[in-house]
């Protein structure tokens, strides 16, 4: 049975928290990002007629309709 230290931080931990107290704005920036291009509501009805709209393709895209 393998026994860890109680006060062990990874480098890569470390490293993050040193970056953080460095530059705190980082947070933000994430924030704002997230909220950029995944925080924001969806409009069904403009899914729904991308949804409809597609055309279905065929098993084999390079063969040619005969």
């Amino acid at each position: 049975m393998l026994f860890k230290k109680k006060n062990y931080e990874s480098d890569i931990t470390q490293f993050i928290r040193g970056l953080l107290q460095e530059k705190p704005q980082i947070v933000d920036e994430q924030k704002k990002g997230r909220a950029l291009w995944w925080d924001r509501k969806l409009d069904l009805d403009s899914l729904e007629r991308e949804a409809e709209s597609r055309v279905k393709q065929q098993p084999y895209v390079y063969q040619t309709k005969n």
